[in-house]
């Protein structure tokens, strides 16, 4: 299991958003492709007011039912011994509601954790996971989620950016540094030897483009995106949206 809870970095304090924002947990489901991997992404219901119309990883809150039976809270808990093993059946469950994708929770590698700016107008605190891909043909449930596609990640950023389909920050960087691997195996095995990231955001503005922050950025502590030093941003233009990190 993993040791998330050792690997935090100072800034996330898990009580001071606890209170307002929703506990969730997204799945990102790999596949191999003839010129590097592949992604599932889900477009929203463009209806729906959370990221409504947005191409996103399978995922949602997480439900008193993701803790098991012997659970009596009605809330997500990370005191609960088991929190990892609940957010991964949180995936589970929501990879089978949203796309008819069954997928194994043992097989779920804790990648990232997400936390938005206090400002944001709906929150949540996310659990990113990566799975292999399943066999089966996948469906998008025609409700919450109204179509279904295997994209390389490369291939979804220029499209956001030539203005075919909409991307949030999470999932933009997600892609951003899934880019690079050659194999499904090569990224599984990265994040599973690897501590998950926490990316805790704050928005700043500069030179025409908002701008999201993150932790080991020069600039994060001030929320100044002019001060010099080690860059772990994303530039969220009228165009382009382009991440930028030294590491």
């Amino acid at each position: 299991m993993d040791d998330a809870k050792s690997n935090r970095p100072e800034e996330w304090v898990k009580p001071e958003v606890e209170q307002v924002a929703f506990a969730a947990a997204t799945v990102v489901l790999v596949r191999d492709a003839t010129d590097g991997i592949e992604v599932l992404l889900a477009r929203r219901n463009s209806k729906i007011y959370f990221a409504g119309g947005a191409w996103v990883f399978p995922g949602g809150r997480i439900d008193a039912e993701d803790h098991g039976a012997e659970f009596s809270g009605d809330h997500f808990d990370e005191a609960h011994d088991d929190f990892l093993g609940v957010a991964r059946r949180a995936c589970v469950r929501e990879a089978a509601e949203e796309a008819d994708a069954f997928i194994n929770a043992d097989e779920l590698v804790f990648m990232s954790h997400w936390t938005p700016p206090l400002e944001a107008p709906k929150r949540f605190s996310t659990y990113f996971f990566m799975g292999p891909a399943p066999t089966e043909t996948l469906t998008a449930d025609g409700d919450e989620i109204h179509e279904l596609a295997w994209m390389r990640p490369a291939d979804a950023m220029s499209r956001r950016n030539a203005g075919e389909i909409e991307l949030i920050p999470p999932t933009f960087i997600t892609l951003a540094l899934l880019a690079p691997f050659a194999t499904a195996a090569e990224a599984l095995d990265h994040y599973r030897n690897n501590p998950p990231e926490y990316f805790v955001t704050k928005f700043t503005r500069a030179d025409g483009y908002n701008i999201a922050l993150y932790s080991d950025d020069a600039g994060y502590e001030t929320a100044d995106a002019s001060v010099p030093g080690p860059r772990n941003r994303l530039f969220m233009g009228e165009g382009d949206w382009r991440y930028e990190r030294d590491v």
